[in-house]
């Protein structure tokens, strides 16, 4: 499986960006797919995840309302949306894929994950 993150830049508070990963290689029948985010010095964290198949979405408390997960099947892509950006969402933000039970709240451990995108720095100017 691999992972191909992009769509990370520079912008102001209240700005918005959308960020995609593009799965290829992947033989799973169906998975969950998240977003993680690791700001300088601190832990990586949750921020969304979708199942594939059925498209149930989970948030972070701290993006609720302002991100959104979806994916795109025909391109084999998640995109999560993030808008009325805050100074406190500048970290990395990483992708992962796995086959993951589609109960209880794995998904919302890194430890979950065994495939992982490179990464992409979201930076919010305040």
């Amino acid at each position: 499986v691999q992972l191909q993150a992009s769509g990370g830049g520079l912008v102001q508070a209240g700005d918005s960006l959308r960020l995609s990963c593009a799965v290829s290689k992947s033989t799973f029948s169906d998975y969950q797919m998240a977003w993680f985010r690791q700001a300088p010095g601190k832990e990586r964290v949750f921020v969304a995840a979708i199942r594939w198949s059925t498209e149930n979405r989970f948030y972070a408390d701290s993006v609720k309302g302002r991100f959104t997960i979806s994916r795109d099947p025909a391109k084999n892509t998640v995109h999560l949306q993030m808008n009325s950006l805050k100074p406190e969402d500048t970290a990395v933000y990483y992708c992962a894929l796995d086959s993951l039970p589609d109960y209880g709240s794995t998904y919302y451990y890194p430890g979950s994950y065994r495939f992982w995108g490179q990464g992409t720095q979201v930076t919010v100017s305040s």
